[in-house]
């Protein structure tokens, strides 16, 4: 847990409750852990912008749990979402596999090195004849989403495991500059803060979404046709929402204009393609002062740095999956009870974002940060665990009582985890469909 306080330059906060989530792993140590980052950095930045003497922090252990799961609860309207049905676990010839097939790129993908079409069942017959790393290596090759199934010590013996085991959980960049002043008050530190968010599920939204809850504009941006069924209403909370064609000269010319009036760029790109679309030297020449904090799936170095991937994916290949099925004594992959990697990455990116803004008001310059699924894992694997838990699902008592206005209709979330002293963690408008907005400043 040190490298965390480090990499935030934080010190712990006070956890409250006790509840914790079943597994082998400390789930709910990094789901407080995560969340607390965010609290202790914005106790930071609240002092280095003189708002006021730093406060204290707290986080609810058990509602920190909850908010890893699904944080929207809907009145009278549901989600409408599943996996789809060619995605999960299958038995290889040698092992097991993971198929990640809700994109329909990444389905066809998948179904072309089969070949076979999108039947589960003739999906399983065909994975049959196959061995879990060359089916691994098509697949992905082939533009699709596939995890083989390892175990620890085969993961951190793997280049792409020793590679994310050396790196940082946060690799920061430093360079000279100075904000422009925002605003914000104690109530609201983030209010005026333009955060322009490139990310998709899970992890950036997430981090997105708790940036909003604490006073910053986020605009999201999306490609034309786009969708996240389901998920939408759980992470566009406090954002605004518009769709971009990134193709299109227009497209980019528009998004030329986001950049230069921004305060941050939230994005989930893959090594090089966001360079591909807008030069970082372009970007920072319209926007001097721009903090950038990104992350990607299977980290920054090693042969698999540019490979496509999930949360689900990263708990086959880095051994959680594996540790879970032997700690039940399953006979088929066991995943955590949350998607634990892409939430803590989320509150990760927030506390990065936070603890730039905090460097700078102390004029130590411009930081950024890079974050990634994979070093995540590495710290849950590496945390402790407690097989105790046994933590369910949440109660009326755990939800804010005021209704959220959603695009779909009314809904609760659950009470905030995080507490600060006269800084409230709330929304002022509710989640939205995805291009609801046009796309420029307010």
């Amino acid at each position: 847990m040190d490298e965390v306080f480090q990499a935030f330059d934080i010190a712990p906060v006070t956890q409250t409750e006790t509840d914790a989530l079943p597994s082998c792993f400390a789930v709910t140590d990094l789901a407080a852990l995560s969340m607390g980052a965010v609290g202790a950095a914005l106790a930071n930045l609240i002092q280095a912008r003189g708002l006021a003497a730093r406060p204290q922090v707290s986080v609810d252990r058990r509602l920190a749990s909850l908010w890893f799961g699904w944080s929207i609860h809907p009145q009278g309207w549901d989600l409408g979402w599943d996996w789809d049905p060619v995605a999960g676990d299958y038995l290889a010839r040698d092992g097991w596999i993971r198929l990640h097939t809700n994109a329909p790129h990444h389905r066809a993908a998948a179904l072309r090195v089969l070949e076979c079409p999108a039947d589960r069942d003739t999906v399983a017959q065909a994975i049959r004849r196959w061995e879990i790393d060359a089916l691994e290596s098509a697949i992905v090759a082939a533009g699709g989403a596939a995890a083989a199934m390892r175990d620890r010590a085969a993961w951190l013996a793997h280049p792409q495991g020793a590679a994310v085991a050396s790196e940082p959980l946060v690799q920061w960049s430093h360079r000279p500059g100075a904000l422009r002043d925002h605003g914000g008050t104690l109530a609201r530190p983030l209010q005026g803060l333009r955060v322009l968010d490139l990310t998709r599920v899970l992890a950036g939204p997430i981090g997105t979404r708790t940036l909003a809850g604490f006073g910053a504009e986020v605009l999201r941006i999306d490609p034309p046709a786009w969708d996240e069924p389901g998920v939408i209403p759980e992470v566009t909370l406090g954002k605004r929402c518009a769709r971009l064609d990134l193709k299109s000269a227009t497209g980019v010319q528009t998004l030329r204009r986001l950049i230069a009036g921004a305060d941050v760029l939230v994005h989930g790109y893959r090594p090089g393609a966001l360079d591909a679309i807008l030069p970082q030297s372009e970007r920072q020449a319209l926007a001097p002062n721009l903090i950038e904090v990104c992350h990607n799936a299977y980290g920054w170095t090693g042969p698999w740095a540019g490979r496509r991937g999930f949360d689900s994916l990263l708990q086959m290949s880095s051994g959680i999956a594996q540790a879970g099925m032997q700690w039940k004594g399953a006979d088929n992959p066991t995943p955590l009870p949350v998607q634990a990697l892409d939430h803590a990455t989320g509150y990760f990116i927030a506390a990065s974002v936070i603890t730039a803004l905090t460097r700078a008001a102390q004029g130590r310059g411009l930081y950024s940060a890079r974050l990634s699924l994979a070093r995540t894992a590495e710290l849950l694997a590496t945390m402790p665990g407690d097989d105790s838990g046994t933590l369910g699902g949440s109660s009326p008592t755990d939800l804010n009582h005021q209704l959220e206005h959603t695009s779909w209709g009314p809904a609760r979330r659950l009470s905030p985890a995080i507490t600060i002293p006269g800084t409230p963690m709330t929304w002022t408008q509710g989640a939205t469909t995805l291009g609801a907005h046009d796309p420029h400043w307010t």
